[in-house]
């Protein structure tokens, strides 16, 4: 019955999640969708204890939230706003799922039931916003690695000359590419081991730092590449590394919390189950 529930959300607004799965599929910047199966699965894992002990129950809140997302998502549909079309159809997902599994055993798993957010992908103009100064900064940050690597580059704006091949940062790596996917990798880590709240708190603040440090390691062997080889083959580099870019970042994170231990900095919380935090 509950599965049969969900899959009826879903049906409902099937146009809606095969577009999520389109943009995630070709573009980069959608790329976190993809990793939200992952994460909600290894959240729920940790927490099994917790949801072992919590009896799934119908919930009577689920259809009332089963109708906001699909008065969202219809408006949505209407206004050609991108954002609420998909987003109602996730909020319709939420709420056939509390219908079946109840707010009890929601509460067990908030975590990751709030990864569901990752599913709606951000709009166009919200990520140019954030975008615009990344390359920026994307751009000065790889110059002066070039500078300490003793390797001759020029830079203009968001541009960089290396051995005569110009490569626009926008292109290379405009600092917002897999920046979601990182930041939910950040997420995925936070609340996947049993860490103090404001030790969680300080890694999703230190997220996007994560990422542009993340993208400043993808972007300089990328220019290089750009500078000796032919297009084609820069380019495959540059899309296979931001998938590695996501193993970066979760080293990154590690070692900044067992430097933290290392230098006696409460960091854990009581190893107990997961369920609450």
């Amino acid at each position: 019955m509950g599965l049969t529930l969900v899959g009826l959300a879903v049906t409902a607004c099937y146009r809606a999640f095969a577009d999520i799965l389109y943009i995630a599929v070709r573009d980069e910047e959608a790329s976190q969708v993809l990793l939200v199966p992952f994460v909600i699965g290894w959240l729920c894992h940790v927490r099994w204890t917790a949801i072992q002990r919590t009896r799934p129950a119908y919930d009577f809140a689920g259809p009332a939230v089963i109708a906001a997302g699909l008065a969202v998502h219809l408006w949505g549909g209407a206004t050609n706003l991108q954002v609420a079309w998909h987003g109602g159809a996730v909020l319709c997902l939420l709420g056939a799922i509390t219908t079946v599994a109840g707010r009890p055993l929601l509460w067990r798993i908030w975590p990751a039931v709030l990864v569901l957010a990752f599913l709606v992908p951000v709009p166009g103009i919200f990520r140019q916003q954030l975008a615009m100064p990344l390359q920026e900064y994307t751009a000065a940050a790889a110059e002066f690695v070039f500078t300490l690597l003793g390797l001759g580059v020029e830079r203009s704006g968001n541009m960089l000359v290396y051995n005569g091949h110009p490569v626009m940062v926008a292109e290379a790596c405009n600092g917002m590419r897999m920046m979601f996917a990182l930041v939910l990798v950040a997420y995925a880590f936070a609340f996947g081991t049993p860490l103090l709240p404001s030790v969680r708190v300080m890694l999703l603040v230190l997220s996007p730092v994560a990422a542009v440090l993340t993208n400043i390691i993808r972007v300089v062997p990328t220019v290089i590449l750009y500078g000796h080889y032919p297009d084609v083959a820069a380019g495959l580099f540059h899309d296979l590394a931001g998938w590695a870019m996501l193993a970066v970042a979760f080293c990154l994170l590690l070692m900044l919390v067992r430097t933290l231990k290392w230098a006696d900095v409460p960091v854990m919380a009581p190893r107990t189950n997961l369920a609450t935090a």
